[in-house]
């Protein structure tokens, strides 16, 4: 006995992880014409994320929706990236992204600017735990793309630090400086 208590639960007893919300972006209906009549599938797209960095997306497809959503669940969980945020809120800079025709612009803002963002963005957005972001598409609009481009841009975002440790600087060495009054005075003199 003792020894069932101490191995590791397998993968059906492991709780599901509620850490993670998803987002329901689209379900798109197909029917396939048969000898009886229609026979109609779905196809559900869903974005995955923890609210503290991390987002994923995924897409499944079913014969019931339900079905179809817990298989787009599944593969989101499996297909999350890490993205570094500033202060938790916000975009460390402005970055583009595109995958196929759709292309997208996201910037940072100042906090209270809130997500100003569409769609299938917004949701990526609100899964990551982005706060103040201005974003933009100005591609296509199928909302595959446009999460995908959305994903592509968020993959190229970089932190201060993680430039510093590769160019072998400090934080402080990588971020412009504020302070005016030594700006100042250097043109003064």
């Amino acid at each position: 006995m003792a020894e069932r208590e101490n191995r590791r639960p397998r993968r059906e007893e492991r709780e599901e992880t509620p850490e993670f919300q998803d987002r329901l972006v689209a379900i798109n209906r197909v029917s396939k014409t048969v000898k009886g009549g229609k026979r109609f599938g779905f196809a559900a797209l869903v974005v995955v994320g923890d609210q503290r960095g991390r987002v994923g997306f995924g897409k499944g497809k079913a014969k019931e929706v339900p079905e179809a959503i817990r298989k787009a669940t599944e593969q989101a969980k499996r297909n999350l990236i890490r993205v570094p945020l500033r202060d938790g809120r916000t975009l460390h800079h402005d970055i583009e992204g595109r995958h196929g025709a759709g292309k997208v612009v996201m910037r940072t803002a100042p906090a209270g600017t809130g997500i100003i963002a569409g769609g299938p963005m917004r949701a990526v957005f609100e899964m990551l735990g982005v706060q103040d972001v201005v974003a933009k598409s100005l591609g296509s609009q199928n909302p595959y793309n446009m999460i995908r481009a959305t994903l592509d841009a968020l993959k190229a975002e970089t932190s201060p630090r993680s430039v510093a440790q590769r160019r072998g600087k400090k934080v402080a060495d990588i971020l412009p400086s504020t302070d005016k009054p030594a700006a100042e005075a250097a043109v003064e003199a």
